[in-house]
């Protein structure tokens, strides 16, 4: 950040008083500009024994698989947010949803969370920032061409709870991925 939103003249990163971290503060307006972390909210879309996957549309990852998820927006829950997700990219409506997975990613200045739901009934379609929209058995998943670490992470607890039939609700963090890979 260079400059004040609320003025416009430059910033200085530097602890306010009374604050322990370094902020990006107007000396001009005394306007303290904090950045937070991003939430992501997605659906884990099933209907029977199958997944809903998306083939992205859009970069990051163009091309490659994820479940439909997405950027909360201000003014949304968790739940709206993954609800319109499912609906932008896979023109999908859900039921039943639970939470499910929430992945800490502090490298990247975000949270992804993941609810299980059932797909409402089969009538999905190609949304406008996917592809290709498609229900998988666990033995079509294409693993390899999964476009995030979070997107793996979350299928894999699924298909392991779904042995048992129980679905406890996970939260890991998920440190960087080694340079010679972009998948978060």
């Amino acid at each position: 950040m260079k400059f004040c939103s609320a003025c416009g003249k430059p910033v200085n990163q530097r602890i306010p008083e009374g604050d322990t971290r370094l902020r990006y503060v107007c000396d001009h307006c005394q306007t303290i500009h904090y950045q937070n972390p991003n939430i992501v909210a997605g659906v884990l879309p099933t209907w029977g024994g199958q997944v809903l996957l998306c083939r992205r549309a859009i970069e990051p990852r163009l091309g490659y698989w994820t479940l439909p998820a997405g950027f909360m927006e201000n003014g949304e829950t968790l739940e709206q947010a993954a609800r319109r997700e499912t609906v932008e990219e896979a023109c999908a409506r859900v039921s039943e949803m639970t939470l499910y997975q929430l992945f800490d990613l502090p490298h990247i200045n975000q949270v992804h969370v993941f609810f299980r739901a059932e797909l409402a009934d089969l009538d999905f379609a190609v949304g406008a920032e996917s592809l290709e929209v498609r229900l998988f058995d666990e033995s079509e998943i294409p693993w390899d061409e999964l476009a995030f670490r979070t997107i793996t992470r979350t299928l894999e607890c699924y298909y392991r709870d779904r042995i048992e039939q129980h679905y406890p609700i996970g939260n890991e963090c998920l440190s960087p991925m080694p340079v010679s890979s972009s998948n978060n």
